[in-house]
C-alpha cells in the first residue's frame, strides 16, 4: 500500500491519526516499509512536498481487510480536515534473487 499525503497539520496528523493507524496496521498484519516527509516531484502533478508511506501486507486480501474494517473507518476520520491523501494498493509479484 502506497500513500501520498499532503498534510496541513503535521503534529495533529502524527499524534492522532498516525499513532492510531500505525497500531491498526500492525494488528491487521501489515508493517511499515517507509515513512517520510518531503517527497520531490520529478514528474506529474501530485505529491510535491508530500509525505510518503509504504506498508507491506501478507497479501492484498489482508490489506483490504484492514482498509475496510470498522476500526480503520473510525481512525480514518481523524485525518479528514488535516490531510489530502492518495492511496494505492499494488500486489507485487515475488522477485527471485
Amino acid at each position: 500500500m502506497i500513500v501520498t499525503a499532503n498534510i496541513k497539520d503535521r503534529e495533529a496528523f502524527i499524534s492522532g491519526y498516525g499513532a492510531q493507524a500505525g497500531a491498526l496496521i500492525e494488528k491487521f498484519g501489515g508493517k511499515y516499509v517507509m515513512r517520510g516527509p518531503g517527497a520531490e516531484l520529478l514528474e506529474g502533478s501530485f505529491g510535491d512536498g508530500a509525505s510518503m508511506v509504504i506498508s507491506e501486507w501478507p497479501d492484498k486480501a489482508a490489506a483490504k481487510t484492514f482498509w475496510n474494517s470498522p476500526e480503520y473507518a473510525k481512525v480514518k476520520k481523524l485525518r479528514e480536515d488535516i490531510a489530502d491523501c492518495q492511496v494505492l494498493l499494488i500486489e507485487s509479484p515475488k522477485i527471485n534473487g
